[in-house]
């Protein structure tokens, strides 16, 4: 049996963490310079609020009805989520993290010695004890219809946090009320196809023959089918090779200066970087972009990008960052207002081997390999940035993003530790 461990309103579970008195009161996360609504509570959602409402739009909501506001802090929800990862790594030999807020455990055999449902139960109230977040798990044959069950452990108090689908008669309900939009692995077309061919419910869908399924769909609705249908044949254990890694972001301020846009360029570049290298990854190209303000009707438009093909593909951040400016530099355009750049790496293959080139200008690559291993090394020891381009700049400038209600990062930097005061 496969389990699902998945936490509830997460990003807004943690910051009532650190906030008691949110207690059953509306709280929403914002990202995107704090315009975008990404996370709420189910209380936010009864007074009328949705993921992604522009909060400028549902300001008079919010108001009138006392909603607390955050800006996302990804630092501190990332040190959140290694806590309940050890927690469960300390209850289930096999664990795969499959996204921040999200688990898959393994529990094949732990049958012969525990009640598997309230095995798990155990493992909720204690996360729950140990980290005040709440979480729902979900239990079945796939990790399809674990994610299923998970749903129903969230939306039904009843199950206690925990729904699990171990027998054919469970399975087949369960895929009869299921709304077949929200099933994992169907997208929006998808969902769209299947209603052409006449398909409007999760069970419908199982109950298609395989032969019926190939012929219409790709493999991954193959895969999908054969997951609702009770055959486990997903395996998310294995971290999935990017084709590309972007880095963008709308500026808090609006840009016009080149030193600026540098250094918000030379930032996104490094983060592409460090990012290949976290999967033992290189690029072979590399792509800058910019662009002004559409909305500013009033101002000259302007947007534009350019690529580079790098000679030996590579995921060193000098060498990337140097690309970078070089591009930025080819497409700026003097008394244009920016409103947002990014830096796009592809061409993305394993890091070993790599094809050498004659006319490779660097000849030290090997150091340089180790270079950066020790400046990720330091990073991750001592925080993000503590070592990194002087283009970059240390200061905060207009083109950071705006978090005017951020919460202090309370795990992982002493610096912003919580104070009580009684």
């Amino acid at each position: 049996m496969i389990a699902l461990i998945d936490a509830n309103a997460f990003f807004c579970s943690v910051e009532k963490v650190f906030h008691p008195g949110l207690d059953g009161k509306p709280v929403c996360v914002t990202g995107s310079n704090d315009g975008i609504i990404v996370a709420l509570t189910p209380e936010a959602k009864a007074v009328g609020l949705h993921r992604g409402d522009p909060v400028f739009k549902v300001r008079d909501i919010v108001e009138h009805n006392n909603v607390t506001i955050f800006s996302t802090n990804m630092y501190l929800y990332a040190a959140m989520s290694r806590r309940i990862n050890s927690i469960l790594r300390s209850c289930v030999q096999r664990v795969d993290q499959y996204s921040i807020d999200e688990a898959f455990t393994y529990l094949d055999g732990y049958e012969k010695y525990y009640n598997i449902e309230e095995y798990m139960r155990d493992v909720v109230n204690k996360i729950k004890l140990w980290t005040d977040v709440p979480v729902s798990v979900g239990i079945a044959q796939s990790k399809t219809l674990a994610k299923m069950s998970s749903k129903f452990a969230k939306n039904y108090k009843g199950y206690n946090g925990v729904c699990m689908i171990d027998t054919e008669a469970k399975r087949r309900k369960a895929l009869e009320l299921f709304n077949l939009s929200d099933v994992w692995g169907i997208g929006r077309q998808t969902f769209q196809k299947l209603n052409y061919y006449g398909i409007h419910s999760a069970l419908e869908l199982a109950n298609k023959k395989e032969s019926w399924i190939r012929s219409h769909f790709n493999k991954a609705m193959v895969q999908t089918w054969m997951e609702l249908n009770g055959i486990p044949c997903i395996d998310t254990s294995e971290v999935k090779q990017k084709q590309t890694i972007c880095t963008s972001r709308s500026f808090g301020d609006m840009v016009t200066e080149l030193d600026s846009l540098k250094s918000s360029v030379a930032s996104f570049a490094a983060s592409c970087a460090n990012k290949l290298r976290g999967q033992d990854s290189v690029s072979g190209s590399i792509t800058v972009f910019i662009c002004s303000n559409n909305f500013r009707t009033d101002l000259e438009q302007y947007s534009n990008g350019s690529t580079y093909t790098f000679l030996t593909p590579t995921s060193d951040t000098i060498e990337i960052t140097k690309a970078a400016m070089s591009l930025l530099e080819a497409i700026y355009r003097i008394g244009i207002h920016y409103k947002k750049a990014g830096v796009i790496l592809g061409d993305i293959c394993t890091a070993l081997p790599i094809q050498q080139n004659l006319f490779d200008e660097i000849k030290n690559r090997p150091q340089r390999r180790k270079l950066m291993s020790v400046v990720d090394n330091i990073n991750q020891r001592y925080g993000l940035k503590s070592l990194c381009l002087g283009v970059e700049g240390l200061e905060k400038q207009s083109w950071h993003v705006k978090s005017d209600h951020r919460s202090g990062n309370y795990l992982s930097d002493i610096n912003e530790i919580l104070t009580i005061k009684i």
